[in-house]
């Protein structure tokens, strides 16, 4: 069974306006949007750090709801959803199993960014009936190198950006190339194409929650990958500077039945935003396959 007990039908809407939906997950209420086709397994989109609903690229949702039911959502804390943010990756994977349980959901695949690749990792080794394939874009394993430097690296970036009045994510998604920075700036301005009942901003505690959730995860030991028996397709852009771009490659090499979608050219942390119709396409064909 993969159809919903306790959610209503998805929207065949665009991202840009789809409904923003709650579910009690233990006396606290989850923000989530769901949109796509009726049947078959979902497709639930785990965000990056400080990433809301509306951090998604709506090209990547939208391409991906033109042929799968995609379900976004606001981890415990974060956004729209109530509670308190957990401060490790594996409590905010036990949630995000919580929430999967809520919509009535007994088994899905699963998309996770960054962060939300970490939890991905998590859910797939502790859920393995739960989870039938897994996508990990711009993420890496437990202990992988420059994870435990990825708050620094925010801290400065978001800094730099108020001085700047640049928003962040350019430096840290985007190659300092003229092809980066162009791509850069049309994803910001995607992002701007929902204009009503947008999710509210992560809250400053939140984010000193996740930030500490990933230090600890960068600097546990190794993970045992061979323990993720699901199909798993890994992406990447070519120079990832959040999660250098190796761990793509160590993922690839680790997990038992992994795919490589070639490192992006000229892109990094934000590759899949950056070549969403071309990452689009591989991930329908790895999920329909």
């Amino acid at each position: 069974m993969t159809t919903p007990r306790n959610s209503p039908s998805p929207s065949m809407s665009s991202y840009e306006n789809a409904p923003t939906r709650s579910v009690s997950v233990r006396g606290e209420d989850f923000a989530y949007r769901e949109l796509g086709t009726e049947g078959g397994v979902p497709l639930i989109l785990l965000m990056h750090l400080a990433g809301t609903l509306d951090n998604w690229d709506p090209r990547v949702v939208d391409g991906l709801a033109a042929r799968r039911r995609v379900v976004t959502f606001d981890n415990r804390g974060v956004g729209g959803s109530g509670g308190s943010t957990p401060d490790t990756i594996e409590a905010m994977a036990r949630d995000a199993v919580l929430f999967i349980r809520a919509l009535g959901f007994d088994q899905v695949d699963l998309l996770g960014l960054s962060m939300g690749g970490f939890i991905t990792q998590v859910i797939a080794e502790e859920e393995p009936h739960l989870v039938r394939k897994v996508i990990l874009a711009g993420t890496g394993p437990a202990g992988g190198p420059g994870i435990d430097k990825v708050p620094a690296l925010t801290i400065q970036a978001t800094l730099k950006g108020a001085l700047t009045r640049q928003d962040p994510k350019l430096s840290l998604f985007f190659t300092e190339t003229a092809g980066g920075r162009r791509a850069g700036r049309a994803f910001l301005e995607r992002l701007k194409e929902r204009t009503q009942n947008r999710d509210k901003d992560i809250s400053l505690p939140s984010f000193r929650a996740q930030l500490k959730a990933i230090k600890r995860w960068g600097r546990q030991a190794p993970s045992d990958l061979s323990d993720i028996r699901q199909p798993v397709l890994v992406a990447n852009g070519e120079n990832d500077r959040m999660v250098p771009s190796r761990n793509t490659l160590d993922l690839a090499a680790r997990l038992p039945q992994s795919q490589l979608v070639p490192l992006y050219p000229d892109a990094g942390h934000g590759g899949i935003f950056q070549y969403h119709d071309e990452f689009v396409t591989r991930a329908l064909e790895f999920l329909q396959s």
